[in-house]
């Protein structure tokens, strides 16, 4: 070594373990000639190198340009030390553990090239293997009980490596060099398949030929995959449509549309009108379910997606899925897509162990292909879809190959749980700047569902070494989260915050967006209960950011729920409330509603003279389902919002005039007039306008009256900034149309880029107010 001689000190965190970051460090420390070594640690992976000026700036050069693709540097330090003489080599140490770890969680990532090769290639010896992978690809969420990410902390433990196995994965040069789930036909995990009743039939390759030709043959199978069981079936031809018919009829899941998974992408291309966009995130590392528009001549069964232009399409994201469609494409003459849905009864989880699946999805299920690796974490599917205007992709559910990826927050703060609503529900962690939202867990009315919140509480904050200093929950006293939150901090003897549900959502997507100070946000939504007692869901407020105040300046008109919560399954009772409000009792045209529920209607006007059980509401999400009932478009709805997808789908999308939607002030509260906009949608349907004229008319006049609404308090408040939110978002129309309206009228617009506008950002909205408060608090 010359006089010119340095010793550098790098410090990265990230997605940094798991991913080959050690083998990458060590092959451009060959390549540079320089000397040192580099660990695992729990607080990242440590790099000492020495060489001289040349050599380190070889190195630094590559270690910032050549990282390896699943590789996410989220910070690095570099220090000067002393030499050390006598080094004469690079070496990769032992993995180091110790508590508040700064380390990523990496999420399951879809099969690589490489190792597809390597399954398709029959003078390989990992030919039709499904559970291979290499340090590029294969399962890490779902597999990890703890961190550093190590073998022995996976649910790989208990597969000892064979010696061809332990050959690549202590070769620093090799690809599956330390990849933790690394295995093959010899040592690692197989599959089998078992009858209804679990009895064995047969297993490895065997088993997938023999539940291909048992799906070719139209019946259903409970496959294990990645995170959980899915329901699996034909979604072509005759039989894919008796196939799906009886899945729905099993699974009482009649309405929603269900996705499916494809051979390839000449095959998505085969159903849908492929943008490049959603192309990208089809062949995406995370391979998420892609919305895309169904084409006319799509060979796929009806009973598929009743009632939308729309359908949910992934590709194969594990070995197994593709040795699957390798036999089923052998199988049926049919073009090769299978139905590819959650393995639960509706409302439930999705199942995760063999022992659970044989007993829950015993009833769904006409053969079990089943394996031996452990799934330590059940993850669900996640559902994006491409903005039209932006071409962004914007979540619908946001599970597997993104959780727990974080959220990353303007400043430093101490560690806050946000608990989530009862719909939709996801926990939030913080550390730090970082937000780390979980999984879709799901709709907390469900006794398995809180049991899987409890598993997902309990886990994430081992995992991410946080005790949380506050936790905050929605104001709604009677949903399982709030009790769960005030629970947990008499437990923890911390503060228990409550924060209204609209305001967590504006409170969200600022975080997202790392926006301080403050805004206005528009929440629209379903139903959340307001700070005043009464059922909030088409909101305006202004956030402050900073000192926390937050006020409401406007809302929609309110709209009756006769019923109750019966009025959200049965939207045609809120349809014939806003009516008999309006002094409509009844019409010479029969109400589209009327044949079906005619003694249930006669007897609503009771209610609502009486004002028996019927809460007022300013949702933007009955409105939606009050338009649909009224136009006879959807009376009852089987999943939530359905009523308004079937509404959107209505839409004649050559009309450009819109209804009008004018506001006006009562008392403080600016209040959109959403109920003219509403008889105005019925005065056409009486004049026999046509359904898609009346329909689009609705969705223009509302982006209007929202736009104008905005701009006006905007004006008034001199706040440019609107930040919107809420399930509606959700809405092809009006995701598209009032951002660009808002635009149009000279205001800043953000929206979610992370999370889902539904309720999925709930919980970081609370842990964004959380942190916040905490940080104000010790000023």
């Amino acid at each position: 070594m010359t006089h010119r001689a340095r010793r550098k000190r790098y410090i990265i965190t990230g997605q940094v373990q798991g991913v080959g970051f050690r083998p990458f460090v060590y092959r451009i420390a060959l390549e540079n000639k320089v000397t040192g070594t580099v660990s695992n640690t729990s607080d990242g992976v440590f790099i000492e190198v020495q060489g001289d000026e040349r050599t380190l700036a070889g190195f630094a050069f590559d270690l910032e340009d050549k990282l390896p693709p699943l590789a996410e540097v989220t910070s690095k330090t570099e220090d000067e030390l002393p030499i050390v003489d006598g080094e004469t080599e690079f070496k990769i140490l032992a993995s180091e553990g110790k508590k508040g770890n700064r380390v990523l969680i990496s999420a399951d990532v879809a099969t690589c090239d490489d190792c597809l090769r390597d399954i398709f290639d029959p003078e390989n010896r990992r030919f039709e293997y499904p559970f291979t992978n290499c340090t590029n690809c294969g399962p890490r969420y779902t597999i990890t009980k703890s961190i550093p990410y190590d073998r022995a902390k996976t649910s790989m433990s208990c597969f000892p490596l064979c010696s061809d196995c332990k050959t690549e994965y202590e070769d620093p040069l090799d690809r599956r060099f330390h990849a933790q789930p690394n295995a093959c036909d010899v040592c690692g995990p197989y599959v089998w398949l078992t009858t209804q009743d679990g009895v064995e039939q047969c297993r490895g390759t065997k088993a997938i030929i023999q539940t291909a030709e048992a799906l070719a043959t139209g019946r259903i199978a409970a496959v294990k995959g990645l995170g959980g069981f899915h329901l699996v079936c034909m979604a072509t031809g005759a039989q894919g449509q008796q196939a799906i018919e009886t899945l729905r009829t099993r699974k009482n899941r009649w309405g929603k549309p269900l996705a499916v998974m494809v051979r390839d992408i000449e095959t998505a291309r085969a159903i849908a009108d492929i943008t490049e966009e959603e192309e990208h995130l089809l062949l995406s590392k995370e391979r998420p379910i892609v919305l895309c528009r169904q084409r006319c001549d799509a060979p796929i069964a009806k009973a598929l997606n009743p009632g939308t232009q729309y359908v949910g399409i992934m590709l194969p994201y594990t070995p197994l899925h593709h040795i699957l469609f390798k036999y089923f494409a052998q199988q049926t003459c049919e073009l090769p897509v299978l139905v590819m849905t959650s393995g639960n009864m509706s409302s439930e989880p999705i199942a995760l162990g063999n022992r659970e699946a044989l007993k829950r999805l015993h009833p769904l299920a006409d053969v079990f292909l089943l394996h031996n690796r452990d799934i330590l974490v059940r993850v669900d599917d996640s559902v994006v879809r491409v903005q039209e205007d932006t071409a962004k992709p914007q979540f619908f559910r946001r599970a597997r190959g993104f959780a727990p990826r974080p959220v990353f927050m303007a400043d430093n703060a101490p560690s806050v749980l946000g608990v989530g609503p009862e719909l939709k529900n996801t926990l939030c962690y913080t550390r730090d700047n970082e937000a780390f939202v979980s999984q879709h867990i799901g709709d907390m009315q469900n006794l398995e569902v809180y049991s899987f919140y409890e598993e997902i509480a309990e886990f994430l904050p081992q995992i991410l070494e946080v005790t949380a200093e506050a936790v905050v929950h929605d104001l709604h006293p009677d949903y399982m989260t709030t009790r769960f939150a005030r629970d947990y901090g008499e437990e923890h003897n911390i503060p228990v915050l409550g924060l209204q549900h609209h305001a967590a959502h504006i409170f969200s997507v600022l975080a997202e967006n790392k926006f301080t100070g403050t805004a206005l946000g528009l929440g629209l939504d379903g139903t959340g209960y307001g700070e005043d007692g009464t059922i909030w869901g088409g909101e305006l407020l202004c956030i402050n950011n900073e000192t926390l105040e937050h006020s409401r300046l406007g809302r929609l008109a309110h709209i009756p729920l006769p019923g109750g919560e019966t009025a959200i399954h049965e939207p045609w009772r809120i349809a014939q409330g806003i009516l008999w409000n309006a002094g409509i009792k009844k019409s010479d045209k029969e109400w589209t509603w009327q044949s079906v529920f005619s003694q249930q209607s006669l007897f609503l006007p009771q209610l609502l003279e009486r004002n028996i059980n019927t809460p007022l509401t300013s949702s933007c999400g009955r409105l939606f389902d009050a338009v649909s009932a009224m136009l006879g478009i959807c009376h009852t709805v089987t999943y939530e919002g359905e009523a308004a997808i079937l509404l959107e789908d209505a839409q004649d999308l050559t009309v450009t005039e819109a209804y009008e939607c004018p506001f006006k002030k009562t008392g403080e509260i600016v209040e959109l007039d959403s109920v003219h906009l509403f008889l105005q949608c019925y005065q056409d349907w009486l004049q026999g306008i046509d359904t898609g004229i009346i329909a689009r008319k609705f969705h223009l006049g509302l982006v209007q009256g929202c736009a104008r609404l905005v701009a006006c308090m905007a004006s008034e408040t001199g706040i440019s900034t609107i930040a919107l939110s809420g399930g509606v978002m959700q809405s092809f129309t009006i995701g598209t149309e009032l951002p660009k309206a808002l635009v149009a009228l000279g205001l800043t617009v953000i929206q979610h880029t992370q999370l889902p506008p539904n309720d999925g950002c709930i919980s970081l909205g609370q842990a964004a107010y959380g942190r916040q408060w905490l940080l104000n608090k010790k000023v």
